[in-house]
């Protein structure tokens, strides 16, 4: 018969403890040093690429030839890959009446332009290469909270607002209320105005917020936003409003993805952020992002909310948004556009 230690039992219980309060620890120790990392690391790559908008004449001038070389080869390349100023919108010229269109994600779908809905594109693109002199792209980051930036946004000749964002006096010192065109994601409209199968006036009211902005919509995306999209435009003819309605071209969001993934940016979808950023980039001089932030820390260290209106996470593994804002901030580095992070003195 076997002898049994009384105390193995009380032994082994004794080592799982000590296990599970070295795991905890180091794991506890793991967190502080990812979050002081994380912060030093954000800190130190902003300090670094905040260079060339200290605005040093003797560093600007040695920059400036550097620095028109890469804005040359930039726009070439967008030119070339993109063309934002011939194919940001789906237009009569660009898509003739009978074509069948391909949606940029159901590949296998086509979507046969008729009479009707040919009649809702304009004839061609309404903005042309270099149209503006200095253009704002407005996200949605809780880093425009406090900012202070409104009267600087305002100032632009050209803005672009992302998927309907709030823009009432309580948040118009920090995000202006100037609106040239405002995005709006179907997905918006089927969550929260029941695909505009009921009642519309509610989601016009909302409309009218941004007051004469041309509405831009993913219509070929998928076979699912077409018809909300579509509606869109209804609503608008019904209520008589003057707001133009767009839809992006689809082969336009394709050739853009395929561009940023070329330099790294590897998601499922890229932001609508980045879609207008580029987009501005052909159609502007300067091209100012504001609201433009993907880390829970700004770059002093300080917490900040997901939104400057809330702090509702987006689902996980869509975009890719470090790697869109660490895109910007070279672009910031080489004076191809500016990434405003800190607090605005506009005006």
């Amino acid at each position: 018969m076997r002898y049994a230690d009384p105390s193995a039992s009380r032994d082994l219980l004794g080592n799982r403890t000590l296990l599970f309060i070295f795991i905890c620890a180091f794991a506890l120790v793991t967190l502080l040093q990812q979050i002081l990392y994380g912060r030093n690391y954000i800190k130190r790559y902003f300090e670094f690429y905040e260079g060339p908008f200290e605005y040093n004449s003797t560093r600007c001038l040695e920059l400036r030839h550097e620095i028109l070389e890469v804005k040359v080869l930039s726009m070439s390349t967008l030119s070339r890959c993109c063309n934002a100023p011939s194919f940001l919108f789906t237009t009569q010229k660009n898509t003739p009446l009978g074509t069948k269109l391909k949606y940029e994600v159901d590949t296998s779908g086509i979507y046969h332009i008729n009479q009707e809905i040919f009649r809702m594109f304009p004839k061609d693109m309404p903005y042309y290469r270099s149209q503006f002199k200095k253009c704002a792209v407005v996200g949605n980051g809780g880093i425009l909270k406090n900012s202070r930036c409104g009267r600087e946004i305002n100032s632009a000749d050209f803005v672009f607002r992302c998927n309907l964002p709030p823009i009432s006096e309580k948040y118009t010192m920090d995000v202006g209320v100037k609106t040239d065109v405002v995005t709006v994601n179907p997905s918006i409209i089927t969550e929260r105005f029941h695909k505009l199968e009921k009642w519309r006036r509610p989601f016009y009211r909302v409309l009218q917020v941004y007051e004469n902005a041309s509405v831009l919509l993913p219509a070929f995306y998928n076979t699912r936003n077409t018809d909300v999209s579509i509606r869109v435009k209804y609503v608008l003819d019904d209520f008589e409003s003057p707001q133009a309605v767009y839809y992006f071209h689809p082969q336009y969001l394709v050739n853009v993805s395929r561009y940023w993934l070329s330099l790294g940016v590897r998601a499922k979808r890229i932001s609508t952020g980045l879609i207008l950023a580029t987009a501005a980039l052909e159609l502007c001089e300067e091209v100012h992002l504001f609201g433009f932030w993907a880390f829970p820390m700004n770059p002093s260290g300080l917490y900040i909310t997901h939104h400057y209106y809330d702090n509702v996470k987006p689902r996980p593994g869509f975009h890719a948004m470090p790697s869109e804002i660490f895109n910007f901030l070279h672009l910031h580095s080489r004076g191809i556009l500016r990434v405003h992070t800190g607090t605005c003195s506009c005006c």
